[in-house]
């Protein structure tokens, strides 16, 4: 057999000698002192060592010695020798350049661990003392702990197994001071006897993990479909099988067997990501996503649905949305809310957000709006400062309007003539359309889209050329996004 030696019978001594470190007691003057603790019972020829082989040396006191008088094989609890217990674990991957962990998986181990063996170990702890009065006091301070035990722990190793353990006061022999004699010394001893259950452990085994985490399978060579990811309601359009659209019928060949690829069969489906395992729709918004069963938004939990999803992790996976009219899937870290459980809490990736499309105004130049307003209800009195963007949701004045809305008129008595979904600016004196949208319709070929966000809630729209909608939020049907 290899040489193997753990100190696992150190650590349990060293713990117990943790244990009873750190008393004090009050001296005649009113101090406090702390008792020192060392290793070994107070035997004679201990004691002539702490004294320096003199007899003109007092032994130093109060003092306390820790030393083991058992080590038993404590058979009640023996279990299944040939027992082997497997995890798994999954590290998070670290950076040791920066000194950081990383949103990503690192190495993964399984770990093997052998059926230990239960013994029963005991110790005492002899207290010297000098007087009752220091007696008293030590005892006091340490038997008001154990009723009739308290709790240690040997190591932080997770996969240790036997780290945890009881020490319990078993006997207490109150004093051992006889008269003296000669030259013997008055120094009185108490001793409390310890027995704590431990475990000695075998080596453990640990072996790359291998696990499948990722599954391609091709069942049809056929094309099914594809899907479209539409602004506000991404829907999957599939053929629907019939004479005309079969598969069969609708390949042509030539005159030598071959096929015809000139005739147009069915539409492919490489833009369909897939739900990776999870078969519903979703509802994104700020910060949270939730599953859509039925028409219901958040009645189905996410936790046993993640589950399925091949090394799945909190604050490592990541969901991708895919949406037309932008280019990338919006990208982000997920991790099941642990209060909320029908909630997936998303931390997005600001690289993967649309990119706010910069409107130049009299006074600020960005692509965002401080408010969205509807002017026919809101008082613009308290938010004419320089720069400030409203969007509007209706349309406020007109050219033919003589005398509009007192609250809206510029310094100037200057009438404000908005549509709605226009981008109104405050410039210092009046308030000015820096966003006309009647002059961006979705039929305009010059059109390009426009990303802004409320600063207000922190949402981002998109114009589509006839209103303002969610960028990326919203409903995701099943095979416009996935969680990996």
């Amino acid at each position: 057999m290899q040489f193997f030696y753990d100190g696992q019978i150190r650590r349990y001594i060293t713990q117990i000698i943790r244990l009873m470190s750190n008393f004090s007691y009050k001296d005649g003057d009113g101090g406090l002192k702390t008792i020192p603790v060392m290793y070994g019972d107070i035997s004679r020829q201990v004691s002539h060592i702490i004294r320096d082989n003199s007899e003109n040396k007092l032994p130093s006191v109060p003092r306390m010695g820790i030393y083991v008088t058992a080590l038993e094989m404590d058979r009640t609890r023996l279990a299944d020798a040939s027992f082997v217990s497997k995890i798994h674990i999954r590290e998070r991957a670290f950076d040791s350049n920066n000194n950081e962990y990383l949103n990503e998986q690192g190495n993964n181990v399984t770990v093997e661990r052998l059926m230990p063996t239960p013994y029963t170990l005991s110790l005492n702890a002899d207290i010297w003392t000098s007087n009752t009065e220091q007696k008293l006091q030590i005892m006091e301070q340490i038997m008001m702990l154990f009723n009739p035990s308290l709790e240690i722990q040997t190591t932080d190793n997770y996969v240790d197994w036997t780290s945890l353990s009881v020490v319990e006061l078993a006997n207490i022999g109150f004093s051992s001071r006889t008269i003296p004699l000669g030259t013997e010394t008055e120094v009185d001893v108490a001793t409390l006897g310890f027995t704590t259950p431990i475990y000695i452990s075998p080596p453990t085994k640990v072996k790359k993990l291998g696990v499948i985490t990722h599954i391609i399978t091709s069942i049809f060579n056929e094309k099914t479909g594809n899907v479209d990811l539409s602004q506000t309601m991404p829907e999957l359009n599939a053929y629907q099988d019939g004479n005309d659209f079969d598969i069969k019928a609708s390949i042509t060949t030539n005159a030598d067997g071959s096929v015809d690829t000139s005739v147009a069969t069915r539409k492919d489906t490489d833009a369909v990501l897939g739900t990776t395992g999870i078969n519903y729709d979703v509802y994104v918004l700020n910060s949270v996503a939730q599953i859509i069963d039925k028409g219901v938004i958040g009645s189905v939990v996410w936790t046993g649905n993640v589950q399925t999803i091949p090394n799945y992790k909190d604050g490592l996976s990541k969901i991708y949305l895919n949406r037309e009219g932008i280019d990338a899937p919006v990208v982000g870290t997920v991790a099941v809310n642990e209060a909320n459980p029908f909630q997936l809490l998303v931390e997005w990736d600001e690289d993967t957000i649309p990119t706010d499309t910069v409107i130049v105004g009299p006074v600020t130049t960005s692509g965002s709006v401080d408010f969205i307003v509807d002017p026919t209800t809101f008082n613009p009195s308290n938010v004419k400062q320089n720069g400030k963007r409203l969007l509007l949701l209706k349309s406020i004045g007109d050219s033919d309007n003589e005398d509009g809305a007192d609250a809206w008129k510029g310094d100037s008595n200057i009438d404000l003539v908005a549509g709605a979904n226009d981008i109104i600016e405050w410039n210092g004196t009046n308030w000015e359309n820096i966003f006309d949208a009647s002059a961006n319709p979705s039929t305009n070929t010059n059109f390009s889209e426009s990303f802004i966000t409320n600063l207000n809630t922190g949402v981002q729209y998109k114009w589509n050329g006839t209103e303002w909608l969610l960028s990326f939020e919203g409903e995701y049907r099943k095979g416009t996004w996935k969680i990996q």
